[in-house]
């Protein structure tokens, strides 16, 4: 791909975010320079806040992070009491390695071979509701067993006005009697949130980025500065009048008694920082700016790339890196555009992730991870949601829906 190319692709993805980012203004880039300090270093030429165009050219100048084809490591083997990593022929003709310049197809031992060889270490991840299901939480628009086909109870003129914001803002009591429902059952994470939790772990965690509102990322113990929920979460409150913050458990007392949770000082709606239509995206959802063009693998887990503009970051990244989809379904540009880097897993994304976690020999890691954390809450004291973990992000449900930018109609 020719520099002139390759700054039109990132330029597509930097020039929608930057518009979208100046109504923030000053401490709004304050924040995403932090951001990129820490993905970049200190010592990179970064954002400056308040100017666009300087944050322009120093993306679209970005490079993506080296993979260990120029460290050591490929050349000579892994040592120091692990066996030398012998690359097949598909997962070294990323590197140009083997003398064979035709690009070979990739499949998920490739993948494993370079997380294992921590040939890329910047992996990004985007995952939806497939990742939660198996935890027992309804995702939105499955037939019967979706929450769209369960809300007959709550007198709406259609589903999805549960999560309208003009509908909220004239009867907001459908939406906290659900959310009351919901609280009180009591979720955990699967096997998949411990498997992200261990690319973190590793220090191959980039970003994960989530259309989740569960928590259960974080209730896994990845860290907050790791993860971008594009959908917001209950973790935090904002009152709809004065836009008072508020901490997202906060709201509860009033919620299980079936009250309408309002702002102390305004006496306004007190409304979870969740994404409704007709919602703008959280800020820190900019970030995709900085991380995909870094990126130097993409994971791509339960999800169905339909809803926007979450979907379209799955093209984000430069067309040399890898990407894998693990999934019930073949979607999004996997589908209509595939890439020669590709890896396609499909079926049950729970029985995916664990032939990957077989193949990068960490299962009994992976399992000892899942024992020790089992037990956290196990022995964890009773709080105001059972068998919560003290980094819990207030509240264990899942509701996946578009966001306010994109509206869409199909299912997810």
């Amino acid at each position: 791909m020719s520099g002139r190319q390759r700054s039109w692709d990132m330029a597509r993805w930097a020039r929608p975010a930057l518009s979208a980012f100046r109504p923030w203004g000053p401490a709004g880039w304050r924040s995403l320079y932090t951001e990129v300090t820490d993905v970049l270093g200190e010592g990179h030429q970064g954002p400056s806040p308040g100017r666009t165009d300087m944050v322009a050219t120093s993306l679209w100048g970005v490079k993506k992070a080296p993979c260990a084809v120029e460290l050591a490591v490929l050349n000579s083997g892994i040592t120091g009491g692990r066996r030398p990593i012998s690359f097949s022929a598909s997962a070294s003709s990323i590197f140009g390695r083997g003398g064979n310049s035709k690009k070979e197809k990739l499949f998920l031992q490739d993948i494993a071979e370079l997380i294992q060889a921590r040939a890329c270490q910047r992996v990004v991840v985007m995952v939806g509701a497939g990742i939660s299901t198996p935890s027992g939480i309804p995702d939105f628009r499955s037939p019967r067993s979706g929450l769209y086909s369960n809300l007959q109870q709550y007198d709406l003129p259609y589903p999805e006005a549960i999560f309208e914001l003009t509908f909220f803002s004239h009867n907001p009591k459908p939406f906290f009697t659900l959310a009351k429902e919901l609280y009180l059952r009591s979720y955990r994470p699967n096997v998949i949130h411990y498997f992200l939790r261990l690319l973190h772990d590793k220090g191959l965690l980039l970003r994960l980025y989530t259309q989740n509102i569960d928590g259960l990322e974080r209730v896994s113990g990845i860290p907050a500065s790791k993860l971008v929920e594009a959908h917001g979460s209950f973790a935090s409150a904002t009152c709809t009048v004065c836009r008072r913050p508020f901490p997202g458990k906060d709201i509860w007392a009033d919620v299980t008694v079936d009250r309408i949770p309002r702002c102390p000082v305004c006496t306004g709606v007190v409304k979870p920082d969740i994404v409704f239509f007709g919602e703008a995206l959280p800020q820190r959802f900019l970030m995709h700016v900085v991380d995909f063009p870094m990126a130097d693998m993409l994971l791509i887990l339960g999800t169905s790339l339909e809803v926007e503009p979450f979907a379209s970051l799955s093209e984000a990244v430069q067309s040399s890196v890898p990407r894998l989809l693990i999934n019930r379904d073949l979607v999004g540009p996997f589908a209509w555009r595939p890439r020669s880097r590709d890896v396609v897993q499909l079926g049950d994304v729970v029985h995916g992730v664990e032939r990957l976690v077989e193949l990068l020999g960490w299962t009994e890691e992976l399992q000892d991870l899942i024992q020790q954390e089992t037990e956290k809450v196990q022995t964890v004291k009773q709080g105001p949601l059972k068998g919560c973990l003290p980094h819990c992000s207030g509240v264990w449900v899942h509701l996946m829906w578009s966001p306010g930018w994109v509206k869409s109609d199909k299912n997810s």
